[in-house]
């Protein structure tokens, strides 16, 4: 049973269409299109910007804003090492720590246009509580962008359809001037994965 469900899986990734792409376009994941997809509606990776990509590995999003972004800054913050890209900058370790922040605010030595953000909690089998810890990702990542963001700096992020949705989404209203939320077409049908973009900081929460 296990042997066939995992034939089913194979068969379902070599037909998607974005696996395929990324290979034929050099992008670590398929996660890039989402980037790509986000950008292209809200046009924000623009030339000379400071770039913040968190839970960067492997790259796919880091990989976009280095193509998209020229004469900018751009550092990528994971947990997992992340292989060299040309014109980005990494930190190993939890943005969450001090350490980290503090490596994070002495790189970018000032605010920070766009932070990004396609973290998302390991999976545990119960869907309802990986909807929850990744929730909690997105309210760690919109609390550091409050703090180091420009004042009319953009903040994107993953966050699933489930029980701290609508925490998320109120604080976001209360803390940015405008808030949308998205479905790029290139994430799954299947998945509660939406990004949620916020731009122009009115309220720290």
């Amino acid at each position: 049973m296990k042997s066939k469900k995992l034939n089913n899986w194979i068969a379902k990734k070599n037909k998607d269409q974005y696996i395929q792409k990324s290979k034929r376009e050099g992008y670590r994941a398929r996660s890039a299109y989402k980037l790509l997809e986000i950008n292209e509606k809200f046009n924000f990776l623009t030339k000379g910007i400071f770039f913040l990509d968190l839970g960067s590995s492997p790259g796919g999003w880091s990989q976009v804003a280095s193509r998209k972004i020229i004469n900018g800054k751009l550092l990528g913050v994971d947990l997992i090492e992340m292989d060299k890209i040309n014109n980005v900058s990494f930190i190993k370790g939890d943005f969450n720590e001090p350490e980290i922040y503090q490596k994070i605010i002495k790189y970018f030595n000032k605010k920070v246009n766009v932070i990004a953000s396609d973290m998302a909690a390991n999976t545990s089998g119960n869907k309802s509580l990986d909807s929850f810890r990744t929730g909690e990702l997105c309210i760690n990542a919109m609390k550091l962008s409050l703090e180091i963001l420009d004042n009319d700096g953009v903040f994107v992020s993953k966050v699933f359809m489930g029980s701290i949705y609508k925490e998320i989404n109120e604080k976001a209203k209360k803390s940015f001037k405008k808030v949308v939320t998205f479905k790029p077409l290139s994430s799954k049908k299947e998945s509660k994965e939406i990004y949620i973009y916020c731009k122009g900081i009115s309220n720290p929460f």
